[in-house]
């Protein structure tokens, strides 16, 4: 037995009816309230990425101070000069 091939057949979709006043302005404001739901979503997504920057970077300086059992003087040094980097760097990104 062969399956039977269907073929496309046209739909009529019936006339939508006219929308009051009062439906164009809900629905107008409902289109809105999400555009302004997305913009703040975004602003929020941008502000979290300068939260993440600012734990990586500090998280950094302190996996840096641990991965040294027993640091010498320059060591202490240079880990003191890239946690005012680090410092200096979150400075610039916050004021931005």
């Amino acid at each position: 037995m062969a399956a039977e091939i269907r073929k496309f057949e046209p739909v009529e979709i019936p006339d939508a009816p006219e929308q009051t006043a009062t439906e164009r302005a809900a629905a107008s404001f409902a289109a809105n309230a999400i555009t302004l739901g997305l913009k703040v979503l975004s602003q929020r997504a941008i502000a979290a990425t300068r939260d993440i920057f600012t734990l990586l970077s500090v998280g950094s300086g302190f996996w840096l101070w641990n991965s040294i059992p027993d640091p010498s003087t320059t060591q202490i040094i240079s880990l003191s000069l890239y946690a005012v980097f680090i410092l200096t760097a979150n400075v610039i990104v916050r004021r931005v």
